[in-house]
């Protein structure tokens, strides 16, 4: 089994956070998205991982660093780690095709901008099986369209009828990639664009009018990564599962507390110095930081950061930050220094 992540995007949604880390690798509840995501995925296969492909953006903002965290990742599931680089942005068929060499044999293709919570198995008589996530107001995504026998006959963007409540989230399984890629090379050398750009529901569609079965694989909790709003509450919401699994250990041991508090759940990395803090719930904090005099609960607070004089609700804070002030739903990027 493969896993094919295409992760080139530069999340202009996320900035400031975005502007000097990729965006899969922005920590929630202390681990970059996309190990999350990475790790999930491997979870709910369960069978072996021969083979995790990433495929990045320009070499100068995705770089040296960003293909060893991964490849750490890839290897950590006793995969190889396969880089490959999308250089324009092209869209989700493009940024797939970027990783061709790669695309034969089962494998899922996940896209690094969402977390998951799910325990379902592969249907082994499917195609392909596309991950979806009952909603409330299907209208506002991409769905399925299912026949009699629950399997999917037709992909719908934004229906203002009803058509199904099952959402796409950007995960697919394919009994045989190539299949996908055969379908996607169609599509590129006729130049099928939608958008300005090439589409993976393209190939996925002439799938479909060949004959091939697609069934659906429902998660159970979706979660979104897209902006600082939604990153905060994804934090949130992943701090409450990982407390309920308790299998990670969330605060390290080498924290520093005087005359603090803890209300749990929260992450709280190496070397952390809390003084005169109240911290939760709902926060995470990065190694090496300094909170001194702060409330804070519902935050993202990533590394090598100071934090004084603070009361903070819903805040994302980024890597080696100073910040002395009053404001409460802030969002500083990388290196700023608020006095």
């Amino acid at each position: 089994m493969k896993i094919i992540v295409p992760m080139a995007g530069r999340g202009s949604r996320l900035r400031p956070h975005t502007l000097t880390v990729p965006k899969p690798l922005i920590p929630v509840a202390g681990q970059p998205i996309v190990h999350r995501l990475v790790k999930d995925i491997a979870k709910i296969l369960k069978q072996p991982i021969d083979e995790i492909a990433f495929v990045l953006g320009d070499p100068a903002f995705f770089g040296e660093d960003v293909v060893q965290s991964l490849t750490k990742l890839a290897n950590g599931l006793g995969a190889k780690a396969s880089i490959y680089r999308q250089d324009k942005p092209l869209g989700t068929g493009h940024a797939i095709m970027s990783a061709k060499e790669s695309l034969s044999g089962p494998a899922v293709i996940a896209y690094a901008d969402t977390l998951i919570r799910a325990n379902f198995n592969l249907d082994p008589e499917a195609d392909a099986v596309i991950w979806t996530k009952q909603v409330e107001n299907p209208q506002a995504y991409g769905v399925v369209k299912l026949n009699d026998n629950n399997e999917i006959i037709e992909l719908v963007e934004k229906p203002q009828t009803f058509v199904s409540d099952q959402a796409v989230i950007g995960i697919y399984y394919f009994k045989d990639v190539a299949v996908l890629k055969e379908k996607l090379q169609e599509v590129l050398d006729e130049n099928i664009m939608n958008g300005g750009e090439y589409q993976i529901n393209d190939g996925i569609k002439r799938m479909m009018a060949d004959g091939k079965i697609f069934k659906t694989g429902t998660v159970n909790e979706w979660m979104d990564c897209g902006n600082k709003a939604v990153t905060v509450e994804t934090n949130t919401r992943m701090l409450g599962f990982l407390q309920e699994d308790n299998k990670e250990q969330l605060i390290a041991s080498s924290v520093v507390i005087n005359n603090a508090t803890i209300i749990e759940p929260c992450f709280i990395g190496e070397n952390v110095v809390l003084s005169n803090a109240t911290v939760g719930p709902n926060v995470s904090i990065g190694n090496n930081c300094s909170i001194e005099n702060t409330t804070v609960k519902n935050s993202l607070i990533q590394t090598n950061t100071t934090i004084k004089n603070a009361t903070l609700d819903e805040a994302m804070i980024g890597n080696h930050v100073t910040y002395d002030g009053q404001f409460s739903k802030i969002s500083i990027g990388d290196y700023s220094v608020l006095e």
